[in-house]
């Protein structure tokens, strides 16, 4: 009877040490996020042009980084993977508001990319406010509401809010302490509260009432022309730094022949409504994750050539690495390709 206790015991405390152990390794959370190379993802499924031409050979594709919350098993396996890269989380951001934000910065990128295809087109368009939505919340002061990040502000004291001039009329002249009526939409629903506003800082150091939230707005690009509509597919994706590709593949659609030529191109940087090209991170990773899918072209921002060159020569790429300051330097260098038999 005693040995039979004596082996439950054992047992238990074994159960109890790998339960533990199990949590330590797999579970518990670190400081730390893994960079790795992520995909290159054909464009054309993501990008549609309403009444454009969709001939194209070859390919465009955006590039990505894989991003991970590191537990203790994925850090020590970092340690053999010479293409891993572990930084530290800022202290200040939670997953939730990371991903918000990396969905605001493709709803942004997708935006200036069609305004830059549509002004190299010259396509007509409008730009129209649709709805404002909130990024997170603030590291310095208590916000009063229940607010989530990707929250949607659609309602406050009872008047719509349809776009960030809205919002800032709305607070106008309000002060900290005041109660205001807010209503949000969470995942589909609808959520009312009353919210006391809180003292935020303003411009040239005026204080001023506000809600303790940064927000941002979702624009939509409207052209005047239905058949010159641009639709993005629904992804995962996040992030500004797909703004390069998509303004080519938009521009290749709203262009008669193949912009491709019949080669696998992908790329990267930021685009802004004017063709600007801008700097992004992670260059390494996306060349690592370009030659994998066999590109044969990676357009780089001029500000990332070198690291991207010395990543590609590190690994033995053959792809042709292009920087570019700005989309008609794609362009050009396009251009002056024979198209591939």
């Amino acid at each position: 009877m005693q040995q039979s206790r004596s082996r439950m015991i054992k047992f238990g405390l074994y159960l109890l040490s790998l339960v533990i152990l199990v949590y330590v390794v797999v579970y518990m959370p670190t400081p730390y996020m893994i960079n790795q190379p992520g995909t290159a993802e054909e464009l054309k499924p993501m990008v549609s042009v309403q009444g454009g031409d969709t001939e194209e050979k070859g390919t465009f594709m955006l590039t990505t980084v894989s991003v991970s919350y590191a537990n203790l098993a994925m850090l020590i396996t970092s340690q053999f993977d010479a293409n891993a890269e572990v930084v530290r989380k800022e202290p200040d951001r939670n997953e939730q508001e990371y991903k918000t934000e990396q969905k605001y910065y493709m709803s942004s990128a997708q935006s200036n990319a069609i305004v830059a295809a549509y002004n190299k087109t010259n396509v007509p368009y409008d730009i129209v406010p649709e709805y404002v939505f909130i990024v997170g919340l603030s590291k310095t002061i208590q916000t009063k509401g229940d607010f989530q990040s990707g929250d949607m502000i659609t309602k406050l004291n009872g008047t719509p809010v349809g776009k960030l001039d809205d919002l800032a009329t709305l607070l106008e002249g309000k002060v900290a302490g005041g109660i205001v009526p807010v209503e949000l939409k969470r995942e589909g629903k609808v959520l009312n509260q009353q919210v006391e506003l809180v003292e935020i800082g303003g411009d040239s150091g005026i204080s001023k009432a506000g809600l303790g939230v940064s927000v941002g707005e979702v624009r939509k690009i409207k052209p005047r022309d239905p058949g010159n509509e641009v639709t993005f597919a629904d992804t995962k994706i996040g992030g500004p730094s797909a703004g390069l590709m998509f303004t080519l593949e938009i521009y290749n659609q709203l262009t008669p022949g193949d912009l491709t030529k019949g080669y696998r191109i992908a790329g990267t940087g930021t685009m802004s409504g004017d063709g600007t090209v801008g700097a992004i991170g992670g260059v390494q990773f996306k060349i690592v994750a370009s030659n994998r899918e066999h590109a044969e072209i990676f357009f780089v921002p001029e500000a990332n050539y070198s690291d991207a060159k010395a990543k590609a020569e590190q690994i033995g790429s053959t792809m042709k690495i292009i920087p570019v300051k700005h989309v008609d330097d794609a362009l050009k260098y396009i251009e002056q390709l024979e198209p591939k038999a």
